[in-house]
């Protein structure tokens, strides 16, 4: 009997076109996060310029014949200058290849991805945006922690802990934060991350706050911190833990105990009741 021919389930991926340039993200690590626009990509790029953030497992699935060119931005190391990556993707596509410009999580979140679009539009080369999962919502999922739930909290702040030149941002009120109520998800803080919290500690959040770094976050290189805000950075250093890394802030953290599902097939034993609400209720 002749195997009966089933069409593809994605018939209408867009094609990647000779002289275009895709600003794709990678998600935080897994390559099973990738987005099925960013897995066609990979397939079909005669070049990939990846950062940092980028795991070799998803390099991996790019197209044997592609180029890869490595774009990282890490701080304290040499790096290649924005405007030099920004004018590459420029001179690649007006070559007549195929750019994918693969970023880790999303382009457009403390990615530069809006930077790169703009230098692109004003050279007059077309371009693609594929969003990806950012590492302050997917890593946090993979470390068990929620950005939100309705009984930690309604809104969630996604911060930098550092500038472009690599200072704490000083456009930032701290104290505002301190004082919302709201989660706090900082991307890039472990270098800062003593100055963060004294200046959440002054803006009125207690020591005792929960934290969470979440080093390589989705990857099989997973690092997972748990300490309060007083201890964060005399902790980060006496651990070693390194960058990338994300850092939460509030009880959202509190819930790994009962969401930590990478653990759980570890053989952790996992709390249904991770903020104490039930025992709270009984004696209530």
């Amino acid at each position: 009997m002749v195997p009966s021919q089933h069409p593809p389930r994605f018939p209408d991926m867009p094609a990647f076109e000779a002289g275009w340039v895709w600003l794709v993200g990678a998600g935080p690590g897994d390559p099973g996060l990738l987005t099925l626009l960013a897995h066609h990509a990979l397939g079909q790029a005669d070049v990939v310029v990846y950062d940092a953030l980028v795991d070799d497992d998803i390099l991996n699935l790019a197209n044997p014949d592609a180029e890869l060119i490595y774009a990282g931005k890490r701080g304290g190391k040499p790096s290649p200058k924005q405007p030099d990556i920004s004018d590459r993707l420029v001179s690649l596509a007006l070559a007549g290849n195929r750019v994918l410009r693969l970023k880790g999580g999303d382009p457009f979140v403390f990615g530069r991805g809006g930077e790169e679009a703009l230098t692109l539009v004003a050279a007059g080369v077309p371009f693609r945006v594929v969003p990806g999962i950012t590492a302050g919502v997917g890593g946090l999922a993979y470390a068990g922690i929620p950005a939100t739930h309705r009984e930690t909290n309604h809104s969630v702040a996604f911060i930098t802990g550092h500038m472009a030149g690599g200072e704490v941002p000083d456009g930032i009120d701290w104290a505002a934060l301190a004082s919302g109520g709201q989660a706090l998800v900082i991307y890039m803080a472990l270098k800062h991350l003593e100055a963060i919290a004294g200046f959440l500690v002054e803006g009125g959040l207690a020591p005792s706050t929960p934290v969470a770094v979440v080093s390589r976050a989705a990857t099989k290189h997973q690092w997972v911190l748990e300490t309060v805000l007083g201890d964060a950075a005399g902790d980060v250093e006496a651990s070693g833990i390194e960058a990338p890394a994300i850092v939460a802030v509030g009880e959202i953290v509190r819930m790994r105990a009962g969401l930590d599902w990478l653990g759980a097939i570890e053989g952790r034993t996992l709390d249904p009741d991770p903020l104490g609400q039930t025992s709270q209720r009984k004696t209530g």
